[in-house]
């Protein structure tokens, strides 16, 4: 019998697309990865994607290539489309650990030479200069109830009180606040990015597609080769945005369970004993609905009871799914949109929703500083609209609200909850992923309790850490 062997193709010794070719070989090959790699050169390789990756549309071959690229010195507004792509790794500049300078913002290119650019780019250093300002009374004001530890130095005390003061003051940096990122994605996942940003209706996103095009080029020439602007994105999203829609400007909740599964627990119960059982799924759904309420609720526990903070649910929990229209601040909605295994539809970002206003930002004396920015930045807001709706989203500070809509299961309600609720989140993100549980424990109350998300509330976060939400 063969003996097992397992081991990596590295790219310290082939390129990617020769990777990527030596893995597609395997289907109609029986020699080792090795040996099929051995054979490659670039030439054979990029040959081969030509062939069957362009030619025949075999696009999962690309799937092998991994590139890792660094973004630097990128806006926020920007960032959400380099963060869209579901089926990627990132890790970005915080603004709950880091700070930001006077000048570590992007003004839009699309203001070059025109007259509201000065005043565009005074606005946003009034915002990042009322940020700096910000940061020391609210720090002093945290210092004073919460005194150092015995035997705690200085850099220990630092980091445990820096996110307090730093959380309440981000509030007020602006959606053009640069950031670094760093991605990881498959060779595929890039061309579809590159497509996406070189369609997007603002020139810098146009502007990064075009640099990662010339980047991934260098490592997988031919699997984005063909990358390139799409008439169907371009053009769709312009006809959309320019239909004549007719609203009667309904007051809703800021946070609505939209849509559920009603039969969802039904189904996720009937699932777990598909899996495991020979028998049609509607036979495993009549049997579910046949049981007594006891009887559900201790199939539930065998389903969820040794569920961990470390565990993933079974995947069956898929089966039951939740649809939201959230209005948020737009830093909670920076941690929300991380969550990429939900369907998610966030609308421009707009002062015209108002702002939040940390209860930190009150009791230190600064709020009067905070609201005549916030007002500065809605003013040149409305300004910039009239020039271009997307390109005023540059001066939306973290604090202005925003509207999404979100759809996801129930085994990434799991993930969301638990993780967004826990004590160490931003208390913005705390708030919506508190007031989502109770949501979905309202109506699935059976399953939903599993997620053990501890005491707090969403009004009690309001309550604690907001003077407006």
């Amino acid at each position: 019998m063969p003996t097992r062997d397992i081991y990596l193709l590295s790219p310290r010794d082939l390129s990617a697309e020769t990777i990527a070719v030596a893995f597609a070989k395997t289907s109609r090959s029986p020699e080792s990865f090795r040996e099929i790699a051995a054979e490659l050169s670039d030439e054979k390789s990029a040959q081969f994607h030509e062939k069957w990756v362009v030619g025949y549309g075999h696009a999962s071959v690309a799937e092998h290539a991994v590139l890792h690229l660094a973004f630097e010195n990128v806006s926020r507004v920007a960032v959400e489309t380099i963060e869209s792509s579901r089926l990627a790794s990132y890790t970005e500049k915080s603004t709950r650990y880091q700070k930001w300078g006077r000048d570590d913002f992007t003004a839009p290119p699309e203001l070059d030479g025109h007259p509201l650019r000065d005043e565009f780019i005074e606005t946003v250093r009034f915002l990042f200069s009322t940020y700096l300002e910000a940061l020391e009374p609210v720090k002093n004001f945290i210092l004073s109830r919460s005194p150092r530890r015995e035997n705690e130095n200085d850099d220990a005390y630092d980091r445990r009180i820096r996110s307090q003061y730093v959380d309440s003051c981000r509030f007020l940096l602006p959606a053009a606040a640069n950031a670094n990122l760093g991605m990881t994605a498959n060779a595929r996942v890039v061309e579809m990015f590159i497509r996406k940003a070189l369609s997007h209706p603002l020139m810098e996103v146009r502007q990064i597609g075009e640099t990662v095009r010339q980047v991934a080029k260098a490592e997988t020439p031919t699997l984005v080769k063909y990358a390139d602007a799409a008439p169907y994105v371009t053009e769709t999203v312009k006809e959309i945005a320019n239909w004549e829609l007719e609203t009667v400007n309904s007051k809703t909740d800021w946070c609505t369970l939209i849509d559920y599964d009603q039969d969802g627990e039904n189904k996720v119960l009937a699932a777990a004993l598909y899996r495991f059982h020979e028998t049609p799924f509607a036979d495993a759904l009549a049997y579910v609905k046949s049981l007594k309420e006891e009887e559900r609720a201790a199939l539930a526990d065998v389903l969820l009871k040794r569920l961990t903070r470390y565990d993933v649910p079974l995947r069956e929990l898929e089966y039951s799914t939740y649809a939201f229209d959230i209005v948020m601040d737009q830093g909670a909605y920076a941690e929300f949109k991380r969550h990429r295994m939900m369907t998610q539809t966030p609308q421009r970002l707009t002062t015209r929703l108002g702002y939040a206003i940390p209860r930190l930002i009150t009791e230190a004396g600064f709020r009067p500083k905070y609201e005549a920015a916030m007002e500065a930045a809605a003013r040149m807001y409305e300004k910039l609209y009239e020039f271009d709706p997307n390109v005023a989203q540059y001066v939306v500070p973290n604090g202005f609200n925003r509207r999404a809509l979100a759809q996801f299961n129930l085994r990434e309600a799991f993930a969301f909850c638990r993780l967004r609720s826990a004590p160490n989140a931003h208390f913005s993100i705390r708030r919506a992923a508190q007031r989502m549980y109770e949501e979905m424990a309202r109506v699935h109350p059976l399953l939903t309790k599993y997620m053990k998300l501890g005491d707090e509330t969403w009004r009690r976060v309001e309550e604690n850490y907001f003077d407006k939400a």
